[in-house]
């Protein structure tokens, strides 16, 4: 029987992707993460061992704890973060029913350097426009809430990642970059195997966009002329990318629940000038 503190694998996959996502803490122990070495999007690894060391850093907020069946482990650290004052629940069924159910999981062997704990730290080229806003906003929201991002002098980008431990991306001969047609978000959903139906549109669009094929989506030329103007407004990439972070929140929300409404200002009979003749 479901907890009254729990939540469902349906329910969070609504969430995951969204502003108001709660904190995803997977708590399996290390037999059960080596079985299945994989993690729920946004999701970070936490040692349930030692949760009265880290506990307290939640305090304040919304978090959900999943271990393999959303059992002991979870309900345990959830019970604890509650304590320490923070909204915790458990996913119903844990992972497994996350699985079960054949919603996206990250390899773990994809994330930079092997961080499951979430803090991962990128680099690419300043002054942003499409690929370098997206793909941060997708690995914020999907991949790693609390990564970072460094702007840099296109030909530094390279040696600021080796010297600072970060991983680089959007440029040329790296991993993390364009693939033949593809651009490096569509690199990025394919390499972390977030198949959503949602995410793939918004690839299409971002393709459009970035690589001057505006006849690959209807919406990729609105994208190009926001991310332009975008640009102009800010002289500082960081919060350039901070803004950028609402243009696709709501581009996703679009994409995930809105696109076959329609807009007709005429049918509302809003406002009809009526014939004076």
């Amino acid at each position: 029987m479901a907890s009254y503190n729990s939540i469902s694998p349906e329910k969070l996959a609504r969430l995951i992707g969204t502003p108001k996502a709660p904190v995803l803490l997977d708590v399996r122990d290390a037999d059960d993460f080596s079985a299945d070495p994989s993690l729920i999007p946004a999701s970070i690894r936490r040692d349930y061992a030692t949760v009265n060391d880290w506990s307290a850093a939640y305090r304040g907020q919304t978090v959900v704890v999943l271990c393999k069946a959303g059992a002991k482990l979870s309900e345990g650290v959830a019970a604890w973060l509650r304590l320490e004052g923070a909204a915790a629940e458990v996913l119903e069924g844990g992972f497994d029913a996350w699985q079960a159910l054949q919603l996206p999981a990250i390899p773990a062997s994809r994330l930079p350097g092997g961080n499951l704990s979430g803090g991962t730290v990128w680099v690419t080229r300043a002054r942003p426009k499409i690929d370098r806003i997206a793909c941060p906003w997708l690995i914020r929201r999907f991949v790693d809430p609390h990564a970072s991002f460094l702007y840099v002098t296109a030909s530094e980008v390279e040696a600021v990642a080796e010297r600072f431990g970060a991983t680089p991306f959007d440029v040329e001969d790296v991993f993390w970059s364009h693939r033949g047609e593809d651009c490096t978000f569509d690199t990025m959903v394919k390499e972390f195997r977030l198949a959503l139906p949602a995410l793939e549109h918004i690839a299409r669009i971002v393709r459009g966009a970035d690589t001057d094929r505006l006849d690959l989506a209807p919406e990729a030329a609105g994208l190009l002329a926001m991310s332009l103007g975008l640009s102009r407004m800010y002289a500082d990439d960081i919060e350039q990318v901070e803004a950028g972070m609402l243009l696709y929140d709501t581009l996703y929300r679009w994409a995930r629940d809105a696109t076959q409404e329609k807009h007709d200002w005429v049918s509302h009979g809003a406002g009809r000038v009526k014939n004076r003749e």
